[in-house]
Parts: structure tokens; C-alpha cells; sequence
């Protein structure tokens, strides 16, 4: 019946040709018919219920890796690949100065072996429905934010309450898409007992860090190998236990070893996190001058005294890795992003765009008296300078020490020991977690951030601490951090903390936690006033976009929800010079003998002797006659699709998606289709690092490649 539905569709949706083949985050349930063709044509030779429907569908081997990345099923028991960044924490999590399995890599033997982990889980889709009709039958357009989220969260348990009368292991979430104008209700299936397999060192998973880092060419092999447990009884999901047993999927992905040539059909499948191509002028520049340039400087600063620290002990190193690589990530990310903004003079652009739509809107009469450019442009005037301080305040505090993570649980959401009927003796008590932190790293960047703060906005802005910091200790933010360490009791092992007493209030480091706490509210408050609006506006124009672009497909701004991308394999011209669409064995030895120069090409000597081999046997690229490292298409990719399966046309594992590249960072905003590419590390190359270095025999003939 589906496909009946969409071959009538494509009968009648031959003629358009507006769909471009390298652009689009597409839902796969709502593929428009005339997508699916193009795919077709390029090259996909898969039905469309093969991709999508039923318990062999390719789909079901694709996965939301612990809410933040996305990673794929290669083999019947249930082992899971993903990028070794997204692994980082796990990997991070288990090393030790002993055991450093970040610096040495990691290999499990058996089963026995494989390390569980904390607040980890794969997450499968098992359906996804358009409830907008639903939702809005229930009076959502008329509601305000509060009630809007209120219903939407009582539709969320009402329709989870169903699914688990069916399958008690299921869950749904309800999404906006299209800036809500429409609603998808997604149920999914959660595995959370994932234990760590393999990883590679860390200068083979990171190789070339934040020199290499959005850029290209590449020689990372950014990939790490998971295994989702089950219950040994239902092979459903369960709770960590030693009982369970490896996960028995009935589809997972074919790993192929056919390689790919320029031009061949090229598709990825994963979670996208976060997109704003609908977002008007005014929201691009915000983001550009209140978000993007905040970002950059503030972890700028930062980022150059953690790596200090990091580098003078390995210990600090093995405690922070996982922190500094996530905040260098979109450090040079703003920072590139802002620059394609400018270079491309993509505000203009859309501008110029939107002034298309005005008219258009003035001929049409569409959204008359509601869609209002000039109310929007006001609007978000008003709140560029609270916007500009509260990412200020939060890239400052926020995520930034240990002390004020402490503090700020003081102003609430700590649990509360004691006895219920006796308050006075009622407290809170933090749980020892001293080997995560380090306090001289701690504290040189929380003086770092309070002078930059100070810096970077205005005095009216500043908590009412900095008063004390001028006129006790000079402007010597060094000398306050240390009072604060000495003095307030939420850095004291083990110290049980009365709030109900007098002295709790007194606490400097609790009076710290409110006074920031109040600017943020005071902030908030100013941007509250103009935030539904500026939402509603943004709504009402990306609805004249869809509605002005009728005859066209349009796909909704990444979510973190399951989307398809397709394009083809390929290079782009790179200062003026084709980029070539791959890197090989020999490159990445280039860049190793110049570690001297650049430290993030260190390697291990085990690592030069085995990419310098004259025979690299099975993984030879049959066609270049080379070892094949990285590669390049056109796929539509954004954060959270790190580890997404590159797959050939015949729905076969080809890579996985790391990386975009330096010229189209700007990509979340502006898709440009001469210079987007998708870095993505060849299959061949994991599975090379798997047997050659590390022996994993057992991996190798479980995952089966052909």
C-alpha cells in the first residue's frame, strides 16, 4: 500500500527538479517521493520498505549513541561502531595513570573483558508518526509557552503510557520540525548496558587534534567499538548485570570492503543535532556577534590554561581530555562558522531573501498581519545585549569549574540528607568525586574566567561580588579564588552542609553561587519579554518559505532526530586546487616525521611501521591501488552525526562520518553546495587498525566484512 501510495506520487512529481542531490536532512517516514527518484537515479538501488519499514529495514542497524552522536550495528552480536570522540568519555572514564587506555588504546579479548559504562545507551527508532493534526485539535497554537510545553510533556506520557502496553521496553518523544509547524511523535527502544570493545590510542583517534580539527585533508581514524548488552531471557533491553548477554539484532549493517571511485552514490544515516537554515537575518547576526564570537573567546582563554595543566601531568591530562576536546570542538567551530558568515556575506544574502518573501507576502496575502519583519528586527535588537551577557555568564561559569558547580547546586537541586522532622539538622553532603578535578586547574581558571568576565561586559552586569574582589584584593581575581577555597565549605571533603543554618548563608562560596545566579535571572528576564515572540515570527517565516516554495521539497532543521542525507563521493576545489576526495597511507606518514613541528602528528613508532608497509593486503583500494585513510562526499552532516554510517548505494558500510570541513562551517545556517563536504574515515582503514595493530581476530570475523 506505501509504496503504491508512492509510485502515484512520483508519477505526478517527475517534472520538478528543485531538490538538490547534496542537500537535505531528510525524515526517512516522510521521504518525498521526488528525493527517493533522484536517489534512485544517482545510484540507490534499495527499495524504499528496505530502507525504512519493517524488522529488516536498513534503519534499524542505525543508532542515537547516548544522546549525543550516532553510530551503527555491524554484526549479530551486537557489536557498535561509533567515532572514538564520541567514545572519549568512556574511554576517558576507564583510564587510569596504570591503565591509560586514552594514550594506549584498548582491546577487549572476551566478553568478560568488554568494560561497562554509566550513563550510556544506544537508542533504536522504531516508528515515527505526524501528530501535528493532534496537536493542534488540542489548542496548541492558542496556548502560551508554559501550557504549550505542558501539553506537549502530557502527550509525551500519554502516548509512551500506550506503546508500553504493547512493549514496556518502548518510549516515545514527541519533536517540533519546521519551527513547529509541525509535530512527529518518535517511539524508540533504549539498551543501556553498552560496554566499551575497542579503541585505538588516542594519537590514531584524535591524530592531528584542533590543527587538524574542520579541516582537510585528513588522516584521523575516528573510530571507536561498543557492544549493546541485553537481557538473556528477551534479548530486550535491561539493566547492567553480569547476566546479560550480547544483543542479538535481526538487521545490522553489511561492512563492505569494495571501497567507492568519485562520484559513486553516497548516503548517511544518523542524528543531526541542531540546524537554523530557516532563521532569519536577525537571528544569523545574533548568533554570529552574541553567540559565536562569545564562545570563541571566552574558551580561547580558557582552553590556554587547561592545556597547561594538561600537559604538565598526566594524571590532570587522563581527568580533563574529554572536557578540553568537547569545548575545543565548537571553540573552532564558532570561530569558523563566523568566518564563512562574513566571507560568504550570508546576511545579506538573506536578507535579500527575505525581502523576496515580503513581497511575495504582499501579493499573496499570506500570513497577513502576522508574519511582521520589522517587529522581528526590533525584537531582536532589544535582546542582543542580555543574549551577548548570558553567554558571556555561562561559557564563563557554567562550564567552567568544579567550585562553581558546587555553588550553584547550593541555589538548588542538591538531595537533602536528614532528618525530615528536625530542619536544623537537615544537609547536603557532596559525594567524593576528587578524582575528576584538579584543584590548581580549577582554580586558575576560575580566576582566568572572573577577569575575562569583568572584561568582556558591562559593570551593571557584574554580581555584586566583584565589588568585594576590587576593594579586598585589588583586582587580584587569584587571591579571591583562593579565599574562596579556603573559606567556603563546599570545597571540604566530606563536610555535611546545615543549610538551614545562619552560617550557610554567610558561606562565600554560597553567596558567590547567588550572586551569579542573579544576574542570570535578571538577563533572562530581559530576553523573556521579546523570546515567545521572536519564536512565533520564527515560525510564521519559515511557514512562508515552505508555503512560497510549494512545487519544491523541504526538508525541517536537524532536530536529533533520525535523518537521511545522500549525495556522492567527491572532492572540492580548496584555495583554487582540487582537494582530491581521499587521503592515503603514505600522507598521514608525512605528517608523523613532522611531529617535531606540529605535536598533534606524534605517533607511536608502531603506528609509522605499519602505515609505511609496502603490502597492505585486503585493504588496498582495488582501483588507486593505495591504503585509502579518510574520505570526502557532499552528505548533508551537522554535530550529533559524528559516527553516522556512510553508506554505498547498495546500503552497504563504507565509513563513518566524523567531520565537516573549514570552508562550510556556516553549513548550519547556509548549506553551499560547491563547497560542503562530509569527512568521513574509510571502513578499510578501522578494520586495518583493528587487525593489524590490534590483533582483534575475533572482532574481524564476527563483523565479517565482504
Amino acid at each position: 500500500m506505501i509504496m503504491r501510495k508512492i509510485a502515484l506520487l512520483i508519477t505526478g512529481l517527475t517534472m520538478l527538479s528543485h531538490a538538490k542531490a547534496d542537500e537535505g536532512m531528510w525524515t526517512i517516514y516522510n521521504l518525498p517521493p521526488q528525493v527517493y527518484e533522484i536517489m534512485q537515479n544517482e545510484g540507490f538501488s534499495m527499495s524504499y520498505n528496505d530502507l525504512c519499514y519493517g524488522e529488516m529495514a536498513l534503519k534499524n542497524a542505525v543508532v542515537n549513541f547516548s544522546g549525543y552522536c550516532s553510530g551503527v550495528v555491524v554484526s549479530p552480536n551486537g557489536l557498535v561502531f561509533t567515532n572514538h570522540h564520541c567514545g572519549f568519555e568512556s574511554i576517558r572514564s576507564h583510564s587510569t595513570v596504570e591503565h591509560d587506555y586514552m594514550l594506549n588504546g584498548f582491546y577487549a579479548k572476551s566478553y568478560e573483558e568488554e568494560l561497562p559504562n554509566k550513563n550510556m545507551f544506544v537508542s533504536f527508532m522504531v516508528d515515527q508518526t505526524d501528530i501535528t493534526d493532534r496537536v493542534m485539535a488540542l489548542g496548541y497554537e492558542n496556548m502560551g509557552a508554559l501550557l504549550k510545553e505542558v501539553l506537549i510533556d502530557s502527550l509525551t506520557n500519554a502516548m509512551t503510557d500506550s506503546v508500553k502496553r504493547i512493549d514496556k521496553t518502548l518510549h516515545v518523544n514527541i519533536d517540533p520540525f519546521y519551527e513547529g509547524n509541525k509535530f512527529y511523535a518518535t517511539t524508540y527502544q533504549d539498551f543501556t548496558d553498552l560496554r566499551l570493545v575497542f579503541t585505538v590510542p588516542k594519537s590514531m583517534g584524535k591524530f592531528g587534534g584542533e590543527t587538524d580539527n574542520w579541516m582537510w585533508p585528513r588522516q584521523t581514524c575516528d573510530f571507536s567499538v561498543f557492544r549493546v548488552y541485553a537481557d538473556p531471557k528477551t534479548n530486550g533491553p535491561a539493566e547492567y548485570s553480569e547476566e546479560n548477554v550480547p544483543y542479538h539484532p535481526k538487521r545490522w549493517a553489511q561492512v563492505s570492503m569494495q571501497g567507492y571511485k568519485d562520484g559513486d552514490f553516497a548516503m548517511t544515516m544518523g542524528y543531526p543535532g541542531s540546524t537554523s537554515r530557516y532563521l532569519s537575518s536577525y537571528g544569523i547576526k545574533q548568533m554570529r556577534d552574541a553567540e559565536n564570537a562569545v564562545r570563541a573567546q571566552v574558551r580561547g582563554v580558557k582552553q590556554e590554561v587547561m592545556i597547561k595543566h594538561m600537559r604538565a601531568s598526566e594524571a590532570v591530562r587522563i581527568k580533563y581530555d574529554s572536557e578540553y576536546a568537547s569545548s575545543s570542538n565548537y571553540w573552532k567551530n564558532a570561530i569558523g562558522m563566523n568566518k564563512c558568515i562574513d566571507s560568504i556575506g550570508i546576511i545579506s544574502q538573506k536578507a535579500a531573501y527575505e525581502e523576496k518573501i515580503r513581497q511575495w507576502q504582499d501579493s499573496t496575502g499570506y500570513l497577513k498581519d502576522k508574519l511582521d519583519f520589522a517587529e522581528l528586527e526590533k525584537m531582536y535588537a532589544e535582546n542582543m545585549k542580555p543574549n551577548y551577557t548570558l553567554n558571556n555568564l555561562y561559557e564563563s561559569f557554567f562550564r567552567t569549574s568544579e567550585f562553581f558547580k558546587r555553588a550553584r547546586k547550593m541555589q538548588g537541586g542538591m538531595p537533602i540528607k536528614g532528618p525530615e522532622d528536625k530542619p536544623k539538622k537537615q544537609y547536603y553532603l557532596f559525594k567524593d568525586n576528587s578524582d575528576s578535578w584538579d584543584e590548581a586547574l580549577d582554580k586558575e581558571v576560575l580566576a582566568a574566567m572572573l577577569k575575562n568576565y569583568a572584561q568582556q561586559v558591562d559593570a551593571e552586569c557584574l554580581p555584586k561580588f566583584y565589588s568585594e574582589i576590587k576593594t579586598k584584593y585589588g583586582n587580584n581575581y587569584s587571591a579571591y579564588v583562593d579565599y574562596l577555597y579556603k573559606k567556603s565549605m563546599l570545597m571540604k571533603k566530606g563536610k555535611k552542609i546545615y543549610f538551614n543554618k545562619k552560617s550557610f548563608k554567610k558561606d562565600p562560596g554560597v553567596k558567590f553561587g547567588a550572586d551569579v545566579m542573579e544576574i542570570l535571572y535578571d538577563q533572562m528576564l530581559k530576553m523573556s519579554a521579546n523570546e515567545e515572540k521572536i519564536m512565533t515570527q520564527e515560525k510564521y517565516l519559515c511557514d512562508a518559505i515552505v508555503r512560497m516554495e510549494q512545487d519544491q521539497p523541504h526538508y525541517s532543521d536537524a532536530n536529533f532526530t533520525m535523518r537521511l542525507s545522500y549525495g556522492q563521493v567527491g572532492e572540492y576545489l580548496l584555495n583554487g586546487q582540487p582537494s582530491g576526495y581521499y587521503t592515503t597511507a603514505e600522507s598521514i606518514v608525512e605528517k608523523m616525521d613532522r611531529a617535531n613541528e606540529v605535536i598533534e602528528y606524534e605517533a607511536e613508532p608502531i603506528m609509522r611501521q605499519l602505515l609505511s608497509a609496502s603490502d597492505f593486503g585486503p585493504y588496498t583500494d582495488k582501483t588507486t591501488g593505495k591504503m585509502q585513510l579518510c574520505f570526502l562526499t557532499n552528505n548533508d552532516i551537522t554535530g550529533g552525526n559524528s559516527g553516522s554510517p556512510m553508506f554505498n548505494g547498495k546500503g552497504e558500510l563504507i565509513g563513518l562520518a566524523f567531520d565537516g570541513n573549514w570552508d562550510s562551517l556556516s553549513s548550519d545556517i547556509f548549506f553551499d553546495k560547491q563547497l560542503a563536504r562530509c569527512i568521513g574515515v574509510d571502513i578499510r582503514f578501522v578494520l586495518f587498525m583493528m587487525d593489524r595493530w590490534g590483533h582483534a581476530d575475533r572482532l574481524i570475523r564476527e563483523i565479517n566484512a565482504k
